[in-house]
């Protein structure tokens, strides 16, 4: 029973290991210079790096399989001006760009803690991490 037991904590401890440091602060994964905010500039460069991640064939486009539920079939067609199915890296950096704006209501320029909890910031999240 108590190798049981061990074998089993072993692996929640081994499972919890397994998140992403962004899974428990978004904040902390998107602030490389640490000043507890998040500017446009970091928001982007983070999209833009998920974007390359999530763009598997390598051609320069996001449809929706690739964007894995990222975004709702709606937000997808706003996203997608020339209606060729697909998301190319500036409409999705357009997106986010947006979805910045609309989680800092205080318009100061920078998201903090708060404001990536908000929903409109969780909105934003789905884009960057």
């Amino acid at each position: 029973m108590t190798t049981r037991r061990t074998v089993l904590v072993s692996l929640a401890l081994s499972a919890l290991a397994l998140v992403p440091a962004s899974a428990a602060s978004p904040l902390q994964a998107l602030d490389p210079d640490k000043d507890g905010t998040v500017d446009l500039a970091e928001a982007k460069a983070a999209a833009s790096k998920l974007f390359d991640k999530l763009d598997r064939d390598h051609d320069g486009t996001l449809d929706a399989k690739e964007l894995r539920g990222r975004l709702s079939k709606a937000d997808f067609a706003k996203a997608n001006p020339d209606k060729d199915g697909t998301i190319d890296k500036d409409e999705y950096l357009a997106l986010v760009e947006q979805r910045f704006h609309a989680a800092n209501p205080d318009n100061d320029g920078t998201l903090d803690a708060k404001e990536l909890a908000s929903p409109a910031g969780k909105a934003l999240v789905k884009l960057l991490l």
